[in-house]
């Protein structure tokens, strides 16, 4: 706190305070007023020099006497004042740049490190996935799985030796079956936009319910005899290849490029599982007559074989030797054994519970494109993208017959009535055999496009077929 003279009102050099009044003043000039007036200048009570107390400060600091006294001395003061703030105003500019580009490329970083996190953990999941299917391997095909497979298999073969070589009583005749017309032909199934349907299955114990797939993604149910769609099933983020009509549950399973198996519910609409068996477009499909498992095909060069229920693959497989892309694969009826076609043109039958090649057809050129076991287990069909059908007779593992179609026909779908009585081609047309003397009973070119699948009806009762024109069309008396 600065001391103030009582009479200048300016800070003392040499301060002293006088007793009668209790103010403070300048030495220097209350001895000039005492001199003058004898009395305090605050009261006019008698002072003399001798009353006056002096005051001990540490070196007072004078303030600076005022210079706005003028007008050019406030402008010089106010254009000191702007520079400082200009000054001040490009400092904080430059700090603000500064931090911007800081701040730049913290968030550069941050995105970087982001994205670095986000590889690392996809490729731990991959890693996981990959501990997980190697251990599935090593486990997965338990004792009572094979026991469940070889049960089954006893059953079939049991059943089939009982039925003989008798024909269904209520199996249409070979001089009816060439009597056959379209009797409906759908095209509304899938999108016009994405034109082709590329699969076609039956339920087995309701010939009525069709399932197809189509390039447009999507699987439908279409129930024949009300001729209305039961429900389409959107998933998949490829085509549809494959399709199959569980026997006995509302259930549909369906394939695709996009390397997945989705298991469908019909009733429900929607995708109850997914199984990732593969690494690449999955190719083929087939269901073991238990009805609990699946095998499929890849051109990853592997053949999986998946429970339906948890979509677990219990175990995958490559011929080593090979190297080559699966193009297709189907289920021997007893379950047991199972043939995939490859991209070389070879035709390759599996041991499911030894998971071992056991035998190979060499005979075609060009990929094969599609086989069928005969409902007589003793019969498989295949077809090649070189414009023949062979027959080889399983116990023989040999061909017995070749059918040489015309020059550029492409085989797509082969299968052979629940009697195995007739084999039907689907390609640049429609043909149907009958069985044993391998003669052409039928032959249809109703369809504008490629024929993708056929398939047969209750006793043979009609024929069905879908193509690449978007049609599903239907064949009988």
């Amino acid at each position: 706190m600065s001391l103030v003279c009582a009479i200048s009102n300016e800070v003392p050099e040499h301060p002293c305070v006088s007793p009668v009044s209790n103010q403070v003043f300048e030495r220097r000039l209350i001895e000039k007023y005492i001199a003058e007036n004898g009395a305090d200048p605050i009261n006019g009570q008698p002072l003399s020099e001798e009353q006056l107390v002096d005051i001990k400060v540490s070196h007072p600091i004078r303030p600076k006497a005022p210079s706005a006294t003028s007008i050019p001395a406030i402008l010089k003061s106010l254009q000191d004042e702007w520079d400082a703030v200009m000054l001040h105003s490009f400092t904080l500019r430059q700090q603000l740049q500064t931090t911007r580009q800081e701040l730049s490329h913290a968030l550069y970083q941050h995105d970087a490190a982001c994205r670095v996190i986000a590889r690392l953990t996809k490729e731990v999941t991959a890693a996981r996935e990959g501990e997980q299917q190697m251990y599935i391997e090593q486990v997965g095909m338990t004792p009572e799985i094979i026991q469940k497979l070889q049960d089954k298999a006893t059953v079939l073969t049991t059943e089939r030796k009982k039925r003989g070589k008798t024909v269904p009583e209520e199996l249409v005749r070979a001089e009816d079956l060439t009597k056959y017309r379209q009797v409906a032909s759908h095209a509304g199934l899938h999108s016009a936009s994405i034109p082709g349907i590329l699969a076609l299955d039956l339920c087995p114990t309701d010939t009525n319910k069709v399932l197809t797939g189509g390039a447009d993604k999507n699987v439908v149910v279409f129930d024949r005899r009300e001729e209305q769609i039961v429900a389409t099933l959107k998933g998949h983020t490829k085509k549809v290849t494959s399709v199959i009509y569980h026997p006995s549950q509302s259930v549909v399973f369906s394939a695709s490029p996009d390397s997945t198996i989705r298991v469908w519910s019909v009733s429900g609409g929607n995708c109850v599982q997914v199984v990732r068996a593969h690494e690449a477009g999955v190719t083929g499909l087939s269901l073991h007559a238990t009805g609990d498992y699946l095998l499929s095909s890849s051109e990853d060069q592997y053949w999986a074989f998946s429970d339906i229920q948890t979509g677990r693959v219990l175990t995958k497989v490559t011929d080593e030797t090979a190297g080559c892309a699966l193009t297709c694969a189907q289920f021997h009826p007893d379950g047991l054994i199972f043939g995939t076609g490859t991209a070389d043109s070879q035709i390759k039958i599996w041991d499911l519970k030894e998971r071992t090649n056991v035998a190979n057809f060499p005979g075609h050129s060009g990929p094969v494109t599609a086989i069928a076991f005969s409902e007589n287990g003793y019969y498989l069909a295949t077809g090649a993208q070189d414009s023949s059908l062979k027959l080889w007779d399983l116990r023989k593992l040999k061909n017995f017959k070749t059918i040489t179609l015309d020059n550029n026909y492409e085989v797509k779908s082969l299968v052979f009535d629940q009697s195995g009585t007739y084999l039907a081609v689907g390609g640049s047309d429609i043909r149907v055999y009958i069985c044993k003397q391998w003669s052409e009973v039928l032959n249809f070119t109703d369809h504008t496009g490629l024929v993708t699948g056929v398939a047969f009806g209750e006793h043979a009762q009609f024929l069905s077929s879908t193509g690449m024109d978007r049609s599903l069309k239907f064949y009988s008396l």
